[in-house]
Formats: structure tokens, sequence, C-alpha cells
């Protein structure tokens, strides 16, 4: 993939995802602790599906998720960006750039998240104009409710997931 973009933040590279890039992701969100709002994710398949379908945003649409290392590092430390999704949530939610942000726990609380999804919004804007972009949140995620309302993200409503997990749907309109 390397014809899509590299972005470089003061800590991070934020790339686009390769195959070599699954099983880190898969050690990451089935951690109890970075995975406690992302649903059922300690099945590999599901993970795989997950991670397919935001690679395959990037050949799609051109644009996905990224994955971010530390600068100096080849350690994947999580996914941050905007990638197209189609969630069964309803036509105010589906078919639409979804932002989203993953972390390691041991990389969280240190603003790395906030970093990473600034350089992605400042390229996605440049690169595709200012457009309405999605997110969803489990409920209970504080402090990624509180990263969504700085990134200029509003509360549209709560759903329920097929798992029976809660989450809230939010819009950040351009």
């Amino acid at each position: 993939m390397s014809h899509y973009p590299i972005l470089e933040t003061e800590r991070l590279i934020l790339s686009a995802p390769t195959a070599d890039d699954i099983a880190p992701m898969h050690a990451i969100v089935s951690d109890s602790e970075t995975g406690r709002f992302l649903g059922p994710v300690t099945n590999p398949a599901i993970q795989f599906e997950r991670f397919a379908r935001n690679a395959g945003s990037w050949m799609l649409y051109g644009y996905g998720s990224f994955m971010a290392r530390l600068h100096g590092s080849d350690e994947v430390i999580g996914s941050v960006g905007v990638f197209h999704s189609w969630r069964g949530m309803g036509t105010d939610f589906d078919n639409n750039p979804e932002a989203g942000w993953i972390l390691h726990r041991d990389q969280a609380g240190q603003g790395l998240a906030m970093e990473a999804m600034q350089a992605t919004f400042g390229w996605f804007d440049a690169a595709y104009g200012p457009r309405r972009v999605v997110c969803m949140i489990g409920v209970g995620n504080g402090a990624s409710l509180r990263l969504a309302g700085k990134l200029g993200f509003c509360a549209m409503r709560e759903a329920v997931l097929p798992d029976g997990d809660r989450v809230t749907l939010l819009v950040r309109h351009p």
C-alpha cells in the first residue's frame, strides 16, 4: 500500500495497514482493558473481518484507518483514522465516513489519540473537503466521548449493537 499517505506527527507515524499488522492489532484489541468497549474481539475471525473492512476502505474509498507507531519503533500501538463502513445503524449513520481510534492501554491517556486524529482530519479534510463524519463510542467510554467532543463530534443518539452492547452514535459536521 505504498501509494497511500504516511502522516507524521510529533510522536507518531501513521500508515495504511498491511497484512503484517493483523496479528499486532488482534493482540491490542484482545487485551481486556483495551477491548472493554469494542465488543467481542477475542475471536481472531471477527478481528480479521474488522481489520479487512477498515483496510478495504482504502481501496474502495481512498481513505481508511492508519496503523499508529511511535517514532523510531516498528511496533503497532493502535489504529486510528477515518474509514467507510456500513453497520446497519440507519441512514443517519451508514454509508458515511466513520472516525475511529483504538490505542493499546499502555498508550492511553497521553494525548496520542488526539494527536493522531487531528493529523488524520487535517489530511482527510484537505484531500476530500470538509465532510460529515460519524463515529460510534461504547456507552461508558468517557475518555473517547471527551476526545470526540474535542474533535467536534456531537451525539446523535444511542443504539444497541447486535451483540447487545450499547453505543452512542455521534456526528461531526463540516
